[in-house]
């Protein structure tokens, strides 16, 4: 069985909801807490709309520390907006797509793209991977009436940032993944930790809650030195780490993880490693087959076993367009759901508008408690055409904002590498 742990919170609960979670053995935990948002009114469209015409913006890493999450971002952009074109005749909505380079806080590919993307007139960007990347530009996007919805942020600095009800995301907060990760390393039975983080918003809030868990529990955290982006030595951390001989090391990082670990492989033990959404990937023949057996990890969103469906039915769209297989799906569905939710949001308010959409993105969710199931496009189009009221249930989640655009709702699945350093779904 795989093991996944699924919760809901509140934005403004969700600590308090989270303080008594555990991970056991193979069981999936449910973490009961309160849906956001008050009722909200039913949509007012019915019928087609005339010339909506959406533009929205991609800044995702195809340069950078997460460049290895672009593509799987990417590819959940497109097969998205492809199946919004197939309902045009329907809907009288048209979306287009500008694609841009977020980068990282290294090489700042940010600094030109964003105002080209807002310059071609964007009603929203998807974007960025990284927390500390979005930090960087999320001023400039709402400051300009513009949504900013990322399919990957988790760090916990969006949960009362002031963002003009403009900052949107489909990956649950890091305050969940910190719990689940330190609890697994305690049950896995591990008294010491040691921890590798990377120095920016994501990094150090990831870090902390993992440590709460794992004190929590029981553990002791002895070593956790910390390294910035750009950065391309990590001599000193390794010793650091090493010289405490903890029992067990989380590496808390983005792509720099290649970079680490062989200086980790053959002195630590394989399975005492731990990795987290920011480095989960397949490594396969970038190291002598084996090297990774046993380590885990924890990505945001619903196991590989329950994507199945969705990640063949991308790999064919991808095929069918002449574009590159994938080798990695991490926050595809994040961003196919991004999409479709916007798409959605522009219908009910009958505008493509950000401020508009944005006033909608929480009804069309189901945040509003109101509305009519549905997890297509096509299907909740027809409910908002029809004036009715859609709550779409996506493929990463029933995702459900509250009324500060997080989630109420999230899965986190546990991974674990086998002799080809690839991951699966943990079997406990």
């Amino acid at each position: 069985m795989s093991v996944f742990t699924r919760g809901t919170a509140s934005r403004s609960r969700v600590r308090a909801a989270l303080g008594g979670i555990a991970i056991a053995s193979v069981s999936a935990l449910v973490l009961a807490g309160c849906a956001g948002g008050g009722g909200g009114e039913p949509s007012e469209s019915a019928g087609p709309a005339e010339d909506l015409a959406l533009t929205i913006g991609t800044a995702l890493p195809q340069t950078g520390n997460l460049a290895f999450l672009g593509p799987p971002e990417e590819a959940g952009v497109a097969y998205a907006a492809s199946e919004i074109a197939a309902a045009t005749a329907d809907t009288g909505l048209t979306l287009d797509v500008v694609y841009g380079d977020s980068g990282d806080t290294d090489n700042k590919a940010y600094e030109t793209e964003i105002p080209r993307l807002l310059g071609e007139g964007v009603s929203a960007i998807i974007g960025a991977a990284s927390s500390g990347t979005s930090l960087q530009f999320i001023d400039q996007v709402v400051g300009a009436g513009v949504i900013q919805f990322s399919p990957a942020n988790t760090s916990d600095a969006f949960t009362t940032y002031d963002d003009n009800g403009l900052y949107f995301r489909t990956a649950p907060s890091d305050v969940l993944q910190g719990e689940v990760l330190g609890n697994l390393i305690a049950e896995d039975g591990n008294q010491t930790l040691g921890l590798i983080v990377l120095n920016d918003s994501y990094g150090t809030g990831l870090a902390k809650y993992v440590t709460e868990a794992f004190e929590a529990a029981g553990g002791e955290v002895v070593a956790a030195p910390t390294y910035n982006t750009g950065d391309t030595s990590f001599d000193a951390q390794l010793s650091e780490v090493l010289a405490a001989a903890p029992d067990a090391i989380a590496l808390i990082t983005f792509d720099e993880v290649a970079t680490i670990l062989p200086g980790l492989i053959g002195q630590f033990p394989a399975d005492k490693l731990y990795f987290v959404d920011g480095n989960l990937k397949n490594f396969g023949t970038a190291f002598a087959p084996g090297s990774l057996t046993g380590s885990k990890g924890t990505l945001p969103g619903l196991t590989i076993d329950t994507l199945g469906d969705f990640t063949d039915a991308l790999d064919a769209f991808l095929a069918e367009e002449g574009k590159p297989a994938l080798t990695d799906y991490s926050y595809a569905a994040e961003s196919y759901d991004a999409t479709i939710l916007l798409a959605l949001g522009a219908l009910a308010a009958g505008s493509t508008e950000g401020e508009a959409i944005a006033a909608k993105l929480q009804e069309v969710s189901g945040g509003s408690g109101d509305g009519e199931k549905c997890t297509t496009f096509a299907e909740c189009a027809a409910i908002i055409v029809g004036g009715g009221t859609a709550d779409y249930d996506g493929i990463s989640g029933p995702i459900t904002f509250d009324d500060v655009g997080d989630p109420t709702e999230a899965s986190i699945g546990i991974y674990q590498y086998g002799d080809d350093n690839n991951y699966v779904a943990y079997e406990g």
